[in-house]
């Protein structure tokens, strides 16, 4: 996994967690849902990037 790629899925997931904490904050449903896809969407990628080093590795 690229150090770009690690640094932009942290961005989102960051921005997810902003996310979900200001519509918990404000009783807004739809930025507290927004903000959890955000960080499912950058776990995922994770998980991706995470697969595709192993196989690089062998």
């Amino acid at each position: 996994m690229g150090l770009g790629d690690k640094i932009s899925n942290e961005a989102e997931n960051l921005g997810g967690k902003a996310k979900e904490a200001t519509g918990n904050a404000t009783n807004n449903d739809r930025l507290k849902a927004e903000g959890q896809t955000d960080q499912v969407k950058a776990d995922a990628k994770k998980v991706g990037e995470d697969v595709k080093d192993t196989f690089k590795k062998d």
